[in-house]
């Protein structure tokens, strides 16, 4: 992923995830907090999905549209913040191949994100679980805090 993404990132976030928008700031921050986390998926017409995620703190996901400042030094967990794919590829296992790797990656015991939009089936076939979390009424009603296990651990 490049800065050059950031505004095909915001306008594909308003697409897929209308309810919950962040601004531009917010994914030039994480790209530029953690780069190695950040991807871009590029389609035949300009930007088709992306994936956001970092080290975060287990139990205790990011604020929506609120910038992170730094990660935290006791970080716990490995984060997937927002995959997000235009319609014309979801379903088409356009996002396997970064999942893997992502997936495979055990620099810390967990890995988890806050499933949204009804996306909590797509996480459990990924491995992760329903666990318990804070409040994420502001992710929408359907928000549901999920965890899994590392590979190798």
């Amino acid at each position: 992923m490049r800065s050059a993404d950031v505004p095909a990132m915001v306008a594909l976030a308003a697409l897929v995830h209308p309810g919950l928008p962040e601004d531009a700031e917010v994914f030039a921050e994480r790209l530029a907090l953690h780069p190695d986390g950040c991807f871009a998926l590029d389609g035949p017409n300009g930007l088709a999905g992306y994936l956001l995620s970092h080290p975060w703190r287990l139990g205790a996901p990011p604020k929506l549209n609120r910038r992170l400042g730094a990660l935290p030094a006791a970080a716990d967990t490995y984060y997937l913040h927002d995959l997000a794919l235009h319609p014309a590829v979801q379903r088409t296992g356009a996002a396997r191949p970064i999942l893997r790797a992502i997936l495979a990656r055990d620099e810390f015991p967990t890995q988890s994100l806050v499933a949204v939009n009804g996306s909590a089936p797509f996480w459990h076939g990924h491995g992760f679980s329903a666990a318990p979390g804070p409040d994420l009424a502001e992710y929408g009603p359907d928000a549901v805090h999920m965890v899994r296990q590392a590979t190798g651990r």
